[in-house]
């Protein structure tokens, strides 16, 4: 089972997705991390010197690539923005998991991080229309939605016991 965990900047992929992947038994991968390894820069370098939709191509071929994968995937905050990579995933078997939390709480999880280009880009009242556009894409694009509030244990044991 491969299941892609999806959900604006700070909404705690990352987080859950690691305990969720010992829950369950299977791997863990943060998406981000891959295209930092593969790519041999920094996100805000691969912004920077080829642009966001490079980016966001080299997002979907990754998230496309761990289809099929005993894995619990923590996918960047657009990677399921684009409805081909989420259809490819539902297509071959994946279960993509909108962890929704409110836009209060990630902003203040992720408004000093350099490493997000989109976050050193805009205002907050930027981010929160990108988070606005982004919430009903992501509830058409998932396969689960999960109101992510409460201790990250608190959130993986929900997920448990829908997926199960």
């Amino acid at each position: 089972m491969t299941i892609f965990l999806c959900g604006f900047m700070g909404c705690g992929k990352s987080t859950i997705g690691q305990i969720l992947s010992k829950k369950l038994g299977c791997g863990f991968c943060d998406t981000d991390e891959l295209i930092v390894k593969n790519q041999g820069m920094t996100i805000p370098e691969i912004f920077s010197q080829k642009g966001e939709p490079y980016f966001r191509q080299v997002e979907a071929e990754t998230v496309k690539s761990l289809c099929g994968k005993s894995t619990v995937v923590a996918c960047g905050g657009g990677a399921m923005q684009n409805t081909d990579t989420a259809e490819t995933v539902r297509k071959n078997g994946g279960t993509i998991i909108f962890l929704n939390v409110p836009f209060d709480v990630c902003y203040n999880r992720i408004k000093n991080d350099s490493n997000r280009p989109i976050v050193m880009n805009n205002t907050k009242e930027q981010l929160e229309e990108i988070y606005n556009n982004r919430h009903d894409i992501y509830m058409k694009n998932s396969t689960i939605m999960i109101e992510a509030v409460g201790s990250p244990a608190e959130i993986v044991s929900g997920i448990i016991d829908v997926i199960r």
